[in-house]
């Protein structure tokens, strides 16, 4: 079955092209990241605007590239939440014009269950059951998988996610967006040991997160440089360190407390955040002393892409789920609502 994947949800347009037997077979992307740099994070309705302008386009170079035609597509897929909602209607009408077109399926999948699989798309794939730690720049949560739409929350932030407490120390620091990958830049020139953060609930039971508390010590630590007259490229540095070393602390623990709670031995990472190189070394240390493995996708799958959407897709697509006539756009939607991959569904899956 050939699967369009289509992903909107946010400030990245992208599209791709999977095969059952044959794989990936092509994918293109289109980020925003200067459109909103100005602007210091995502304005939805630039998002929304940008999306219309690229999305038909990179749809047709994902088919040049793969030889094909649209007459080819056998199934499309689609992000239909959570995200913003014009950005994910955007998606939604392309789609379902295609679908529509061509008298195929179409249908709207969750964007983290997207993030979820997309290690399933490397070499060494991991099998079920195992934990996964969803972390990026609207989500952290720990979820327990023990196949496609059997999904346990085991814990998620209380209040901001890992990726946003990211960009908003990055913006503490005067870096430009995106901040995840600014901080963890900075952090490489950073002095061990020169700031202590706190590690925000680890010093209590449970698998939730919490990074407000994060945000504002690393506030009061640049303020307090800064009135100092101590703010100075090395300071910043030293405070970038500071603030990954805690977040990745936080993360580390948390995920080993979770695979001891479920006696899971595998651990997939997923979402933006789970690029940084850091947090896969500690982790990797981590499961490794737990005699497990931990799995995650290539770097350009990490952030948001057609590919992860087009692989989600394509295991409910072959097994009949589709939607109905209705396009859906969900901004928020709870990863563990969704059904079972088995399930009969012919008017999608929310609800």
């Amino acid at each position: 079955m050939l699967i369009l994947g289509i992903e909107t949800s946010c400030d990245e347009t992208g599209v791709a092209l999977l095969d059952d037997e044959r794989g990936l077979l092509a994918h293109a992307l289109f980020s925003q990241v200067e459109v909103h740099a100005d602007y210091g994070g995502v304005v939805p309705e630039l998002a929304s605007r940008d999306h219309v302008r690229k999305l038909l386009p990179l749809c047709d170079q994902v088919l040049a590239d793969a030889g094909m035609s649209r007459t080819d597509i056998e199934g499309i897929a689609y992000t239909a939440g959570p995200g913003l909602v014009g950005a994910l209607m955007v998606g939604g009408s392309v789609a379902h014009a295609l679908g529509y077109a061509l008298d195929i399926p179409v249908l709207g999948v969750h964007h983290m269950e997207g993030h979820l699989l997309a290690p399933m798309l490397e070499d060494n794939p991991p099998a079920f059951p195992f934990v996964a730690l969803l972390v990026s720049g609207g989500h952290t949560q720990l979820v327990r998988v023990d196949a496609i739409g059997e999904y346990e929350m085991l814990g998620e932030s209380v209040d901001d996610a890992a990726g946003e407490a990211f960009d908003k120390a990055a913006k503490m620091l005067g870096l430009d967006y995106p901040g995840g990958p600014r901080v963890a830049a900075l952090a490489e020139h950073g002095r061990d040991g020169r700031y202590r953060f706190p590690r925000p609930m680890t010093d209590r039971p449970g698998l939730d997160f919490s990074f407000s508390g994060l945000k504002t010590f690393t506030l009061n630590t640049v303020n307090a440089a800064k009135d100092a007259g101590e703010l100075d490229e090395q300071v910043r540095a030293d405070i970038a360190l500071a603030f990954e070393a805690a977040v990745v602390d936080t993360l580390t623990i948390k995920c080993r407390r979770a695979l001891e709670q479920t006696g899971c031995k595998r651990l997939v990472i997923a979402g933006g955040v789970s690029a940084n190189k850091r947090l896969r070394a500690g982790l990797e240390k981590m499961t490794a002393k737990l005699g497990g493995s931990v799995f995650y996708a290539r770097p350009e799958f990490c952030t948001d892409n057609g590919a992860m959407i087009a692989y989600a897709g394509a295991q409910r697509l072959r097994q009949g789920q589709k939607d109905g006539e209705r396009i859906v756009s969900v901004p928020r939607w709870p990863m563990d609502t969704l059904p079972s991959v088995n399930e009969p569904r012919a008017n999608g899956l929310v609800d």
